[in-house]
């Protein structure tokens, strides 16, 4: 009985150093083998390039919508701008157009009264008369409301309007000989067409006129 007592003193302090070591070895073998991750959930490595490329070119397309936007709104503007200063020039077209009816009358009275500058009393009508005449031109003229020289011109339908042809020998074919009505401008556009007489060649015995015959004769 004795026997095993001491037995058992004499083995405990090397199993303390037996468990002592183990602890220690058990350290160092985490120390150095390092922990790994479970199988299911290992690091994958992530490709960002193609995921940067799309965003670039979203974003490439969406600056290049805002620039369309941009310059149509530019236009946008411009056009605007147009319009207005258009409606400026052209506001008072109408009224403008009606007006010339006024000087076309008060011109054919002055030339009918041309015979009657004797008489004091019609002279002065007359006077009074080409007042008003050059104060509505004045008007006119305020308005930038011009006529334009029609007489011996070639015959352009865009500004004349042809009432009748008349043959003659000393204009070419196709020649305005005369202005029945006078042609007025806005600014750079027609406010009325002038109402003019057009010439053409005179009849020969063939029928032809005498100005292509001229011309084959060149040939």
């Amino acid at each position: 009985m004795q026997d095993a007592k001491e037995n058992d003193i004499q083995a405990s302090p090397e199993s303390k150093l037996s468990g002592g070591n183990d602890e220690s070895k058990s350290r160092e073998f985490s120390q150095e083998t390092p922990a790994q991750p479970a199988e299911g959930l290992q690091a994958q490595p992530v490709d960002l390039t193609q995921e940067v490329n799309e965003w670039k070119q979203k974003a490439q397309e969406e600056r290049d919508r805002v620039l369309r936007v941009l310059a149509e709104f530019e236009n946008y503007k411009k056009r605007m701008v147009r319009q207005m200063e258009d409606y400026k020039k052209f506001a008072n077209e109408a009224l403008l157009k009606e007006l010339l009816s006024v000087v076309d009358n008060l011109e054919r009275a002055i030339v009918s009264s041309e015979n009657t500058k004797d008489n004091p009393r019609e002279s002065c009508v007359v006077e009074g008369v080409e007042m008003t005449l050059k104060e509505i031109l004045r008007v006119l003229e305020k308005f930038h409301v011009s006529a334009f020289d029609a007489l011996g011109k070639p015959f352009d339908p865009a500004f004349h309007e042809a009432v009748m042809q008349q043959e003659s020998a000393d204009h070419p074919e196709n020649t305005v000989i005369s202005v029945l009505q006078k042609g007025y401008m806005i600014h750079n556009r027609l406010l009325r067409p002038a109402m003019v007489v057009v010439s053409k060649g005179l009849p020969c015995n063939d029928g032809s006129s005498s100005h292509k015959l001229n011309q084959g004769e060149r040939k």
